[in-house]
């Protein structure tokens, strides 16, 4: 199979989908690798080491879609990447489509087959190629809520750890799951007061045995949840349901309650965000406010550390790459698992969480393949 890999164009995206030991793993599998030229500059790995890796580097990005049979990318495609989509084409990277209906509507008219990250389930339920950028995202939550706590950017000047004679700032982390305790593990360590919701009573456990009197663990109720914005410095907003669009669990009417200057952070906005007050924004123009609470919304925060992400994720991403490379169709028969990754397959949608959240019909791709 020819592999494509490009540059990411979504603002300030310095990740890239392929890093040269990837190249060199699906070339010594009998594949070629199609890949743009200056891609991987932006995570630190330059076009010689590609090309040492077997990679044929291309000038224009048309050249890679256009050769390719499966694209690896790390974000969604954009609107002028739609002209490439096509039914003989995989596209193996993160998608979010419950938050995009044109980007869904695109990939379906075309025929492509989607196969996203964060949708695809292991044995044990869990994500794996969500799995890494969600402990990236959770531990710079807080770090970028530190950040914007600062007067500087309109925040109520409160440093996280506080020091001897004053209080420490509280944070509160909505969802326990990988995201949530990641930004757990920094709030902790950092100092402050934590409180962390979630609906599972089992891992709320599970954290008060990881945490114990460190953090306060609350079931999530929509009056734990005003009650605890009320006096919330910082606000980490976890929610996910896998391929189904966030719910959004932050209402405009606890945001108006919650302290001038405080700040939320909603990394569940690639789900299209669980606060009502969400939209989504970029690394150049990161926060806005509302009511005094200053929202950090940028859809692509591990894009800021584009080294450390792109080395995690590929490390998740290049086992299940090579198995679909050896043909999609035969390798989810052999791993029925997989199927969890395919959301669209020749103009259907097969990924039940993204119909629901549109409306749309949905296929089994048992049913196609």
């Amino acid at each position: 199979m020819r592999i494509g890999c490009v540059k990411e164009i979504k603002n300030r995206e310095y990740r890239v989908g392929l890093t040269p030991d990837n190249v060199k793993s699906y070339v010594n599998a009998g594949h070629e690798v199609l890949l743009e030229a200056g891609a991987g500059l932006g995570s630190g790995f330059t076009d010689e080491e590609y090309e040492r890796a077997g990679a044929r580097l291309c000038a224009d990005p048309a050249e890679v879609w256009k050769g390719c049979d499966m694209m690896v990318k790390v974000k969604e495609p954009l609107p002028s990447e739609y002209g490439y989509f096509r039914e003989d084409l995989i596209i193996y990277t993160y998608l979010h489509l419950a938050a995009d209906r044109e980007l869904t509507e695109a990939m379906l008219s075309s025929g492509v087959c989607g196969f996203a990250y964060e949708t695809l389930l292991d044995k044990n339920g869990a994500t794996p190629l969500l799995a890494p950028m969600s402990q990236i995202a959770g531990r710079l939550s807080i770090q970028e809520g530190a950040k914007y706590l600062e007067k500087t950017y309109g925040g109520e000047g409160v440093l996280l750890s506080g020091v001897p004679g004053t209080p420490k700032a509280k944070i509160v982390i909505i969802g326990g799951g990988n995201v949530g305790t990641n930004a757990c593990k920094i709030a902790v360590g950092i100092g402050a007061e934590v409180t962390i919701l979630d609906i599972d009573i089992n891992r709320l456990a599970y954290l008060d045995d990881i945490f114990g009197a460190r953090i306060q663990t609350l079931m999530s109720t929509d009056t734990n949840i005003e009650n605890s914005l009320r006096d919330a410095d910082l606000v980490v907003g976890c929610v996910l349901i896998p391929g189904k669009a966030a719910p959004k669990v932050v209402k405009r009417d606890y945001i108006k309650e919650m302290k001038k200057g405080s700040v939320i952070v909603d990394v569940a906005v690639d789900q299209g965000g669980c606060c009502e007050t969400t939209r989504v924004t970029t690394h150049d123009d990161p926060i806005y406010e509302v009511d005094g609470v200053i929202h950090y919304c940028v859809g692509n925060m591990p894009g800021a550390v584009p080294r450390t992400s792109t080395i995690a994720l590929t490390n998740a991403t290049l086992a299940y790459g090579l198995r679909i490379a050896e043909g999609l169709e035969a390798a989810v028969r052999k791993d029925p698992l997989l199927k969890t990754g395919v959301n669209t397959y020749k103009g259907r949608l097969t990924c039940e969480n993204v119909a629901l959240s549109f409306g749309m019909d949905h296929t089994e791709l048992d049913e196609l393949i």
